[in-house]
């Protein structure tokens, strides 16, 4: 059975079907464009019958007069009528506003590359981090442990490290072969593309376990600290700049699909870069599928992002990006000086070569 609410609202002035509040009262299509163009004439209509004429849907024609009177009695307000030159701005504003709406809709492609991406970063990555546990963690890690790290021996943690640093690399490459667009280019390309960008994919993958307020990783049952990365051999300035890329990042609030975009924004390689994948074959191509990433990017931020957040989260992410370069030089560099940590990753090793 239909509620009251459910049944169409009438026109106060004449009793059609009314569309909605024009200048304070529900009224009609008709009794609105009625009323803005009488009020906007310089004289005023007048009633030969003494004022008394009946205002209906059918007889709402036959007297200005009456039907003006009823419209100001219905609660209809003169003051709310904009002028020719208002109302002409009005909808030049909302005409643009379509327009911009209509640019910002996703592309059937668009929508496609990131269900793709949503789906291979489910399977591989999103639950990652909770499998920690599983590779042989110190016992103060747990997020739920009392005792203090200080005397914590570091070689447990060294492994422990090696272990997950070596998984999370091959979960990316997981990740990065259920891509069509990155199984389209050749093997040396893919092994190229991988090598350049697995860390920083890593980063941004784990950026969503950071937490801005302890400046600490939660990964399932176990907490990492920067002081962890000190005990494993980390200088540290480097860690400073982890810590801070982020923080930074932490703070923008991305959604799932800004992450995952990033993430293939980084594989694909931003176009300056690609001087640094000294195995790519196919660089036009390559760029192309960066271009295809980042115009979704875009997109996706304009038109699902409530301002004034979106205004520069674009360009936000873009320096993010080239700060996650530098991270990943510095890593590499990193890994090289901890005595007996590269012969315990050698797939990062070969990653980081």
């Amino acid at each position: 059975m239909a509620t009251g609410e459910d049944e169409p609202k009438n026109c106060v002035v004449c009793g059609d079907r009314a569309t909605g509040y024009h200048f304070h009262a529900l009224t009609c299509e008709g009794c609105k464009g009625f009323f803005r163009r009488t009020v906007s004439k310089s004289t005023g209509p007048t009633c030969p019958f003494a004022g008394s004429c009946e205002v209906s849907k059918a007889q709402r024609r036959h007297c200005p007069a009456c039907r003006l009177q009823k419209c100001l009695d219905a609660g209809m307000r003169k003051d709310m009528i904009l002028s020719a030159e208002a109302l002409a701005l009005r909808r030049v504003k909302q005409a643009q506003r379509r327009a911009q709406q209509a640019r910002m809709q996703l592309s059937k492609e668009q929508e496609e590359l990131i269900r793709t991406l949503l789906g291979a970063h489910t399977r591989h990555v999103g639950t990652m981090f909770e499998q920690f546990v599983h590779f042989r963690p110190p016992a103060y890690l747990f997020i739920r442990h009392q005792p203090s790290p200080a005397l914590a021996p570091v070689l447990p943690l060294l492994m422990h490290f090696a272990d997950i640093n070596t998984f999370m690399v091959q979960q990316i490459i997981k990740f990065s072969k259920e891509l069509p667009l990155f199984r389209s280019l050749p093997m040396e390309d893919q092994i190229s593309l991988l090598k350049g960008a697995a860390v920083e994919i890593c980063h941004i993958a784990l950026n969503s376990t950071f937490c801005p307020q302890t400046r600490n990783f939660l990964c399932g049952p176990l907490r990492y600290t920067m002081e962890d990365g000190t005990h494993v051999g980390f200088q540290v300035e480097f860690l400073e700049l982890v810590f801070r890329f982020h923080g930074t990042l932490r703070q923008l609030q991305l959604q799932e699909p800004e992450y995952v975009l990033l993430a293939a924004m980084a594989l694909f390689s931003p176009a300056p870069c690609l001087t640094d994948r000294p195995g790519v074959t196919q660089r036009e191509e390559i760029d192309q599928l960066q271009e295809e990433v980042a115009l979704t990017l875009q997109s996706y931020i304009k038109g699902q992002q409530p301002k004034p957040r979106n205004r520069f989260l674009y360009a936000k992410l873009l320096g993010l990006l080239v700060e996650l370069r530098s991270i990943n030089d510095g890593y590499g560099y990193q890994i090289q000086r901890i005595q007996g940590l590269p012969a315990m990753m050698p797939l990062l090793q070969e990653i980081c070569s």
